[in-house]
């Protein structure tokens, strides 16, 4: 009994809509309506600029970090290492569901990869952090974050499987799930990369730049 309510209110907290009522509340508009359609960090930081992205990204990465130790309040759970990382994955999961299917909007919410962060850093950081490393240099290469999100989303299973060997079955499957789920929810972006239409986020244009003059200052050269 106790652990459905705790599932409940990790349901309640990651359907938070961050991006949802920052868009309404600052600037009057519903960001599922613009850009890509999505109520995740990735729109807001399209539309409304990296500010708000970064915050929306940080408090949807909140939301499955608090999920995660809602499994605190039950100290049955501390005793048994796997008993206790099993709960947390439940009530991250549930938190990922809530973000997704968020009951306070109308069920239309993000991804879920900002949340499903939130979740592998508050069971396993070192993962997490290995994670970003990969996130971080796809997007430093590329500008894609769709593809950074992709790729280390297929890390993650790797990490627990192979580098950091955790031994817990139910984590090892979950950890092969987050990356299917992370490939089923990136469909039209797949779709978008392949067909080399995927937008780029803005950012490194100073880099871009620099590259641009150094193209065209060797081009003038020739």
């Amino acid at each position: 009994m106790n652990e459905l309510l705790l599932i409940i209110v990790a349901y309640l907290i990651g359907s938070v809509p961050t991006s949802v009522w920052v868009s309404q509340s600052f600037f009057n508009i519903d960001i599922r309506e613009y850009g890509s359609g999505n109520a995740g960090a990735t729109n807001t930081y399209r539309v409304l600029g990296p500010k708000w992205g970064t915050f929306v990204m940080l408090m949807d990465m909140l939301k499955g970090v608090i999920a995660v130790k809602l499994a605190l309040l039950l100290p049955e759970y501390a005793d048994t290492e796997v008993n206790l990382q099993n709960l947390q994955t439940g009530l991250g999961l549930a938190a990922v569901i809530g973000h997704i299917f968020p009951i306070w909007a109308d069920f239309r919410g993000g991804k879920g990869v900002a949340t499903l962060f939130g979740l592998v850093l508050g069971i396993s950081p070192w993962t997490a952090i290995s994670c970003v490393g990969i996130f971080s240099l796809v997007l430093y290469l590329t500008r894609f974050v769709s593809l950074s999100s992709i790729l280390a989303s297929i890390a993650f299973p790797f990490f627990i499987l192979v580098i950091f060997n955790v031994d817990n079955p139910v984590y090892r499957v979950f950890a092969i799930a987050v990356a299917l789920m992370v490939l089923l929810t990136h469909q039209k972006n797949i779709g978008r990369l392949l067909r080399g239409n995927e937008s780029k986020v803005p950012i490194l244009k100073g880099r871009d730049r620099r590259r641009q003059r150094r193209r065209e200052a060797r081009q003038h050269g020739d």
